[in-house]
């Protein structure tokens, strides 16, 4: 049996189990699900600790970028997904993150974005990596010239779970794929005058709308961190990933955020982390803001329905040589065939 047949069988399996559970419906698609964050948080820790020796590092030299989407509700039409994927690739960004939403949960949904990651995988395989003589390995074609096999090499698409996600028990669906709502990667770069620096990467689960007791914890605990022993962070910049909005764009608009506690817990982690941007979705609406020296964007819908037009649903984050960071907007040119 091939892969991709083996990866459809599994997700029609878990689809056969959704069908079967008792589930909490959410008829505005805000913040119920039939998975707490407990133990989803919980779950992503577990799977951490199992594959450290496996955890994710980037790499890169001199300046890099990134591109950041948001809430493309995936159903029938892939188009907007496949078009960030092809994106990024085209334009050599170093990894591309998502902000969670990224279907509606049916399982037909998540067969067609497996389908999709894994069809991107083999393109970024292609572009990046060389067929080792024993045809089975892979060499990278970047720094280092790793050598590894097809399922060890890390395709940089990293995600976080929203809303949607979760609801009609879809957490079984999205971490059959991704794995993990709660986690965290590190981007080794080598500058020009062979000086090795790190950035880090975030990424949180606020699906439910709240951390959770156990995320608090985990936090607390310094796992994120990234501290010596003396107290001195080790990163030169963090960018932290979230579902759930930290600010309204209009005071007015509906748009479900943090409880007032955990708005301002995260606002002062966020500056204790001395995090360089925070970027959320889930509210549809563009914001960009500072606040105690923190830069936050929210992005509007990458969503092909709800957006059907071409336009800057993305952006661009380019980090420099000197560690400044500055961003642009990413225009979309997809719009959806005319029924």
């Amino acid at each position: 049996m091939s892969g991709k047949m083996k990866r459809i069988q599994t997700l029609l399996s878990i689809a056969v189990c959704l069908l079967t559970a008792c589930d909490k419906v959410s008829p505005l698609g805000v913040l119920m699900a039939g998975t707490a964050v407990e133990d989803r948080v919980k779950m992503s820790d577990l799977f951490y600790r199992q594959h450290y020796n496996e955890k994710v590092y980037l790499s890169a030299e001199g300046d890099y970028s990134f591109i950041v989407g948001a809430d493309s509700h995936l159903t029938t039409d892939p188009g907007r997904m496949d078009e960030m994927l092809a994106i990024g690739l085209r334009d050599d960004d170093l990894f591309y993150a998502h902000l969670g939403d990224i279907a509606d949960t049916k399982a037909e949904y998540y067969i067609t974005l497996d389908s999709l990651i894994h069809e991107a995988k083999d393109r970024y395989v292609r572009a990046h990596y060389t067929v080792a003589d024993d045809g089975y390995h892979y060499i990278y074609n970047g720094p280092g010239r790793a050598t590894m096999t097809y399922d060890e090499i890390t395709y940089p698409f990293f995600p976080v779970v929203g809303n949607h996600d979760i609801t009609h028990n879809g957490w079984a669906l999205w971490s059959n794929i991704f794995h993990s709502s709660f986690y965290e990667i590190d981007v080794l770069v080598v500058k020009e005058d062979g000086d090795i620096v790190f950035d880090h990467l975030i990424f949180l689960d606020s699906a439910n709308g709240t951390l959770g007791q156990t995320q608090i914890d985990l936090i607390n605990q310094g796992v994120l961190d990234g501290k010596y022993g003396g107290g001195e962070s080790i990163y030169r910049n963090t960018f932290v990933f979230s579902h759930t909005n930290i600010f309204r764009p209009q005071f007015f608009e509906f748009a479900s955020t943090f409880t007032r506690e955990e708005t301002f817990y995260l606002l002062n982690q966020f500056e204790k982390w001395n995090a360089t941007c925070v970027f959320c979705g889930h509210v549809h609406k563009w914001d960009e803001r500072d606040f105690n020296g923190v830069h936050y964007l929210t992005l509007e819908s990458m969503n092909e329905n709800e957006n059907p037009d071409p336009g800057d649903y993305m952006v661009r984050i380019n980090v420099n040589q000197d560690g400044s960071v500055d961003w642009e907007p990413v225009r979309m040119e997809y719009s959806p065939k005319k029924k």
